[in-house]
């Protein structure tokens, strides 16, 4: 299922910092919304640190960045404080938020098959429309591809 060209799909959570995200949050803003599956693993530490130091990029062109997955906001609050991020991390443990924009994904590990987070990412535009959207992403060079796409909007 694509969202590109839709109405974003409505989402509120807790988030670190000890505050409440929705989309009401972002009216006005270009919005980027990473999912990943795991805090404090390798790939997903990665694409964190990717964002966090093309940051300022992205706020120079009126964009936020928020952080999708399933851990709690302990973890969430340890992974980010580690990492210095300057975004939030939502917590999604219903994984409601992960349903909405359709990046649970049956996945594979040591021959055993189960239900996870497919890292995927959406580029909102200011008016609130998925303007494009990435999936099953590759971490090395995502961020310049998703910095380039949103100076093309």
């Amino acid at each position: 299922m694509s969202l590109e060209g839709k109405k974003c799909p409505k989402f509120s959570g807790e988030a670190t910092g000890g505050i409440s995200l929705s989309n009401k949050d972002f009216e006005g803003k270009n919005l980027i919304i990473f999912f990943y599956p795991k805090d404090n693993t390798p790939g997903c530490t990665l694409e964190g640190q990717d964002f966090r130091d093309n940051h300022k990029e992205f706020t120079k062109l009126n964009a936020e960045i928020l952080g999708v997955s399933r851990d709690s906001i302990k973890s969430h609050e340890n992974f980010k404080e580690k990492q210095n991020f300057p975004f939030q991390l939502l917590s999604d443990p219903n994984e409601a938020m992960c349903k909405s924009f359709d990046v649970m994904r049956e996945k594979s590990m040591y021959g055993k098959k189960y239900i996870g987070v497919d890292r995927s990412t959406f580029l909102i535009n200011s008016n609130g429309l998925v303007e494009k959207e990435w999936r099953s992403v590759k971490v090395k060079g995502h961020v310049l591809e998703v910095l380039q796409a949103l100076k093309e909007i």
